[in-house]
């Protein structure tokens, strides 16, 4: 099993968790002035880094709280972690 650190509660077991993938760019100011094919590439398409990228997180089973972990792809190691902030998308 995987130990997450809660910047909140400590490290817990990875199934008090929800992992919501890769935090996004921001949300395009106007998307009704996107193409088809750039809006559906904003939604759809993730970069599937090899390596270290962010990832949201959600302590759905403990204190409720959403935050940024910092995630090796490769090795699983995680890395310091910060509470989520402004517009995670």
């Amino acid at each position: 099993m995987l130990p997450v650190p809660c910047p909140f509660c400590g490290v817990r077991p990875e199934t008090e968790f929800v992992c919501a993938g890769e935090v996004l760019p921001p949300r395009p100011s106007d998307p009704q002035a996107m193409t088809d094919a750039a809006w559906a590439d904003w939604v759809v398409l993730r970069n599937n880094t090899r390596g270290e990228h962010a990832e949201r997180w959600w302590h759905a089973r403990g204190c409720g709280s959403w935050f940024v972990l910092q995630r090796n792809t490769v090795t699983h190691e995680l890395l310091p972690t910060d509470p989520a902030v402004g517009d995670l998308q």
